[in-house]
């Protein structure tokens, strides 16, 4: 059972990627009927590439249990899990505007979020950190905190 579930949507990301995603399957489709199938290739192929990331990328839920943080992206097919009982710490944070959306790697690990700046920062035990874009940052830090004090029984920082 959830002890908590949130999806936020990537608003800017749903607009953006389909927007571009029918400028260029319009193009494609326009350059078809004035030339060839072959030199509009290029831009339908692109316009699929587009929705195709559009419903990989476009949201993004995070569920805590009792014993996981569970990350999805999209329609499911991109996941991240970590265990309770291998987080160290976790703490609310800011992230740099040009740190972006998505999965990347940044200078204080990988991150993951569709939309803002906020999220949380979830340090390991092997000393990895992860960051876990948010719109309700005091909410998945004071769940995810509360899951690490029901595995270990200690008072947690």
């Amino acid at each position: 059972m959830n002890k908590y579930q949130h999806t936020q949507v990537g608003k800017l990301q749903r607009v953006f990627l389909n927007g571009l995603a029918v400028i260029a399957g319009g193009s494609g489709i326009i350059t078809a009927f004035r030339t060839t199938l072959r030199h509009a290739l290029p831009m339908l192929l692109s316009s699929v590439v587009l929705v195709t990331c559009a419903f990989l990328f476009d949201s993004m839920t995070v569920k805590v249990s009792r014993t996981y943080v569970s990350i999805t992206f999209g329609i499911g097919i991109i996941r991240k899990r970590f265990a309770i009982a291998d987080i160290k710490k976790v703490t609310i944070v800011q992230n740099r505007w040009y740190y972006g959306w998505g999965i990347r790697l940044t200078p204080h690990g990988w991150l993951y979020n569709v939309s803002g700046l906020d999220a949380i920062e979830i340090q390991l035990s092997n000393g990895r950190k992860h960051r876990v874009g948010t719109d309700e940052p005091v909410k998945l830090h004071a769940v995810i905190q509360s899951s690490m004090l029901e595995q270990t029984g200690e008072k947690v920082i």
